[in-house]
């Protein structure tokens, strides 16, 4: 409240889900609510909750939020792949299971897709039977209902002010970032903030971006799309080696440091600030806060933004909360680069469509966001805990990385065989996943990017033993 990252009319948490999160007694929680009630600076409505009514009228200097280390991942020494073989199907792309042993192109992700399977472990999936359908209906009412004609018409190529001020709530309470919705650009997810900055990272004399390593192939193939090389970064379980960013020389680099993809490494407080020192030095930091809401065993880590201004560009989307099908996201850019951005948003599509962004705006401003996510929370942790147990009992020897957060695991084993091969032989058996080495530039150790999200606990399981008895039959 008092550096407003909590505006006047900001909702509380209930006092039983703060403690959760905090992992404190209820009693602590409910005496700072009467606290803040007697000094006038919260209110409460029974069923509208806790709401903030004024911030305390002393702005004391903040303290620099601690940075949770992460726990160190196992080092398993590299293993080199095989070099990979292209077998085209007779329609010229590669069948299902030969894309595994094809050098991944840019139809990969549509390829795996429409590959039949019993059940799907790739990764990104989040749970699309939870959709909140009703609450979305009852939110696409009250706009229509109070939509004038003139609301009708072509929006702000920005995205909705409705919306841009419910994003800037949104990352104040759950990402500590504070922004004014000015600088908030409302875009078709990260993919397409990716895109838009092309030119302007060109434009600016930036022609390559520096990626984690491992590290996201889609992300890769967005940059590469636009002209730009992708030098790779080693990734440790501190998260980015910053050291070697120094040393590739990129004036920019792409991170996930709230949740790193695919490790699921969170990155340290001290790497954290050696990188917010490269960026202080003159580099670009790309930060897609990937996977930052779905979190089980530890506390959120504020994002870089919220450190960090003007050398750093913000990414976040609500595809891995609601729906990849909503094309929903959000860019908060440098100032420098605020304004060309913007152009390239204009001349891309003249904005989002309103309809979508303005219900979206009423399920934030409801509260009804985050009570999705709590139900989610605890739907994903008995998927995880399932897959984890399955792992345990099917794949004896193999390392889980990236459990304390996210909607997937990484999953390293010792044997000798290459994880294509393993990925291939899994979707012959009706079990979709990724093989680690997509995602990878440099050498390093065979693994599986398993997504747990989107199927009950029992499916999950079911599909971690094939992924067992494909591993032994190659073994």
């Amino acid at each position: 409240m008092a550096d407003g990252r909590l505006a006047v009319g900001s909702r509380l948490p209930p006092t039983r889900v703060l403690a959760a999160d905090l992992r404190v007694s209820r009693g602590v929680v409910t005496e700072a609510y009467r606290r803040l009630a007697e000094d006038g600076h919260v209110e409460g409505r029974r069923r509208g909750g806790t709401v903030v009514v004024g911030p305390p009228s002393a702005l004391p200097a903040l303290p620099t939020p601690s940075m949770p280390l992460a726990p160190s991942m196992p080092l398993v020494p590299p293993v080199p792949s095989a070099p990979p073989v292209r077998r085209p199907s007779a329609g010229g792309r590669p069948a299902p299971a030969a894309l595994f042993t094809a050098v991944p192109g840019d139809d990969v992700f549509d390829a795996l897709r429409a590959a039949p399977a019993r059940i799907d472990l790739t990764p990104g999936r989040p749970d699309l039977t939870a959709f909140p359908r009703a609450a979305w209906l009852r939110a696409e009412r009250a706009v229509l209902a109070d939509l004038s004609a003139e609301d009708l018409g072509y929006g702000d190529p920005r995205g909705a002010p409705r919306l841009r001020r419910a994003v800037t709530d949104w990352l104040a309470r759950t990402r500590g970032v504070l922004v004014a919705p000015d600088e908030v650009l409302i875009v078709a997810g990260t993919a397409q903030a990716l895109t838009l900055l092309h030119p302007v990272l060109r434009a600016d004399g930036i022609t390559e971006v520096a990626v984690e390593d491992p590290g996201s192939l889609g992300s890769r193939q967005h940059l590469r799309n636009g002209g730009l090389a992708t030098p790779p970064v080693p990734v440790d379980g501190d998260g980015l080696r910053v050291d070697a960013l120094r040393a590739s020389g990129a004036p920019a680099v792409l991170v996930t440091p709230a949740h790193h993809f695919p490790t699921g490494v969170v990155t340290s407080g001290e790497r954290r600030r050696e990188l917010l020192r490269w960026a202080a030095d003159g580099g670009l930091i790309i930060e897609d806060d990937y996977d930052a809401e779905h979190r089980y065993d530890r506390p959120p880590v504020p994002a870089l933004r919220s450190h960090l201004a003007d050398r750093l560009c913000y990414m976040g989307s609500v595809s891995k909360l609601l729906a990849p099908a909503l094309r929903i996201g959000w860019v908060v850019p440098p100032p420098r680069h605020r304004e060309r951005l913007t152009a390239t948003k204009r001349f891309n599509d003249l904005g989002n469509a309103v309809l979508p962004q303005l219900v979206l705006a009423r399920l934030m401003e409801s509260g009804h966001l985050e009570r999705h996510l709590r139900l989610l929370r605890g739907r994903h942790t008995r998927r995880r805990d399932a897959m984890i147990d399955a792992i345990a009992a099917h794949l004896p020897g193999a390392v889980v990385h990236g459990a304390a957060a996210g909607l997937h695991l990484t999953v390293t084993y010792a044997r000798d065989v290459p994880d294509t091969e393993l990925a291939a032989a899994a979707l012959d058996s009706g079990v979709k996943c990724q093989p680690l080495s997509w995602h990878r530039q440099l050498p390093g150790p065979p693994g599986l990017v398993l997504g747990y999200a989107a199927c009950p606990p029992g499916v999950v399981a079911e599909g971690v033993e094939a992924l067992g008895r494909a591993l032994r039959a190659l073994s």
